[in-house]
């Protein structure tokens, strides 16, 4: 029997701070699925330079939510189209909050029928809309989200992918990766780290303390260690990211 090593979200996923300013990207649809899309504002690198896609596969509260718009907004700040799927199709964690009888379980029970449904289609749609010759793809996933990135390390388009606080792991998700950033309880990330460096997978593991789970999207910036870890994570992605950007393809 698979080991569990992220387990499935509890009260911690749904919780945290709103935070405020102005996203810049736009909504659309790609293969009929609601979409966040965020594009460099300026030319970056030479004419030659491939092209870059981020892949930003949200939390439980979607792409569309104010800290994740944000999120994205950064990525293409640095030269990097994100491109954020709502596989929740319009209905995200947020939009009960306070909701009397809201069945929680049943809601992620829908919730991960429809990402298994929609989110295979729309990565094709996203190929064919942007190619893949001279293109790059990356892609990061925020608790909910973070198999998804898992599936997707597990071929051979991604040059780079990483997890912030993921939810809904196996260990059959660190046998077959290449490359991954992540945050999950200790025991259980010891035990990822002995898969990865068994398979000879080239990754990064970065670790803050005093922070809750969902840190990276929903910390609070008013207090400073929650901004602090929440920008670091946010800078450390695009770091791993820029690397491989330059490198081409993680190593093995």
């Amino acid at each position: 029997m698979t080991s569990i090593l992220a387990s499935a979200p509890q009260d911690c996923c749904f919780t945290g701070v709103q935070h405020t300013w102005t996203p810049t990207g736009t909504h659309i649809h790609i293969a009929d699925v609601p979409t966040y899309k965020a594009e460099p504002k300026h030319a970056t690198g030479t004419a030659d330079a491939p092209k870059k896609v981020v892949i930003f596969l949200a939390d439980v509260f979607g792409p569309f939510y104010i800290n994740n718009e944000l999120l994205q907004d950064f990525y293409a700040d640095n030269g990097f189209t994100a491109l954020g799927i709502d596989y929740f199709l319009g209905d995200p964690v947020h939009k009960h909050e306070g909701e009397e009888g809201f069945d929680r379980p049943a809601w992620f029970a829908k919730s991960r029928k429809n990402a298994a449904e929609v989110f295979p289609k729309w990565f094709e749609a996203v190929k064919e809309e942007f190619g893949t010759e001279g293109m790059q793809y990356f892609a990061v996933g925020y608790c909910f989200g973070a198999p998804y990135v898992f599936d997707l390390a597990a071929g051979d388009l991604l040059s780079a992918g990483a997890v912030a606080h993921p939810t809904l792991l196996n260990e059959h998700h660190f046998d077959n990766i290449k490359q991954t950033d992540h945050t999950f309880p200790l025991d259980k990330r010891r035990r990822a780290e002995d898969i990865l460096v068994q398979n000879k997978a080239n990754y990064h593991i970065q670790v803050f303390s005093g922070v809750a789970h969902g840190f990276a999207v929903r910390g609070d910036p008013s207090v400073e260690n929650s901004r602090w870890a929440k920008e670091e994570s946010a800078k450390s992605i695009l770091g791993w990211f820029e690397r491989f950007s330059k490198a081409g393809k993680a190593l093995l």
